[in-house]
């Protein structure tokens, strides 16, 4: 069995005392990192709007108002509720005249001018004061086409005549025709033919006699003259 030897090595000796470092040279010419002059351009610019942006969603919000709007779709002649009306929040323009909600008590009680479709704003001409419309009244729906009612737009509210026409084979009529006073309490949308029904306020009196009429379509409105 061989056997290894071990031979133990002698180190030279260290030379204990450190030489001076030599200071590393300084050089105008070493490279430097260059900055690309289109970045810091686009960086500045994008500082820029960004700061712009967040200037104006601040003036944004600064600028907020709350107004009132409509809740739920409210048909003309209704007495508006709190339960018909929401806050909103929008920018105020000059442009715009919701009524804000301090002022919701000038809102609430009065009667919807017209129809009042919901998301929009309230204005001061959406109500109008005054009885609902149909207060004490029956409503009777007519359907009128071209030329058996004003080509003019009617409005909810307004006050009409509505006559009582002959056929088409009838003599003419040698008195006045039978008529009945009404108030506009909604305008339909026109159909394929143009033709509209027209919701009408009437003393229920009369609201038998106009339903007849409207049956055949033996009616004519007739806007009356106001003032």
């Amino acid at each position: 069995m061989a056997r290894s030897s071990t031979r133990s090595r002698t180190s030279a000796p260290e030379d204990t005392k450190q030489q001076p470092v030599a200071a590393l040279p300084i050089t105008e010419s070493a490279p430097r990192r260059s900055r690309r002059p289109a970045f810091v351009a686009v960086g500045i610019a994008l500082a820029a709007v960004g700061g712009l942006g967040a200037a104006y969603a601040v003036n944004q919000a600064g600028d907020r108002v709350s107004v009132i709007a409509v809740k739920q779709d409210i048909p003309a002649g209704k007495v508006i509720t709190s339960s018909d009306l929401v806050a909103a929040e929008v920018v105020a323009d000059p442009a715009l005249h919701p009524v804000p909600v301090t002022r919701s008590h000038d809102i609430l009680g009065k009667v919807a001018a017209a129809d009042l479709p919901a998301g929009t704003l309230v204005t001061d001409g959406s109500v109008r004061g005054g009885q609902p419309i149909t207060s004490g009244k029956d409503t009777v729906g007519v359907l009128a086409k071209a030329g058996q009612l004003p080509a003019g737009n009617l409005q909810p509210g307004d006050a009409v005549t509505v006559v009582a026409t002959p056929r088409q084979d009838d003599d003419k009529p040698a008195t006045q025709p039978a008529t009945i006073t009404a108030v506009i309490v909604r305008i339909g949308d026109p159909d394929a033919n143009g033709a509209r029904v027209v919701d009408l306020a009437v003393s229920p009196v009369d609201s038998p006699a106009l339903a007849s009429w409207a049956s055949t379509g033996r009616v004519a409105i007739v806007l009356k003259a106001k003032g």
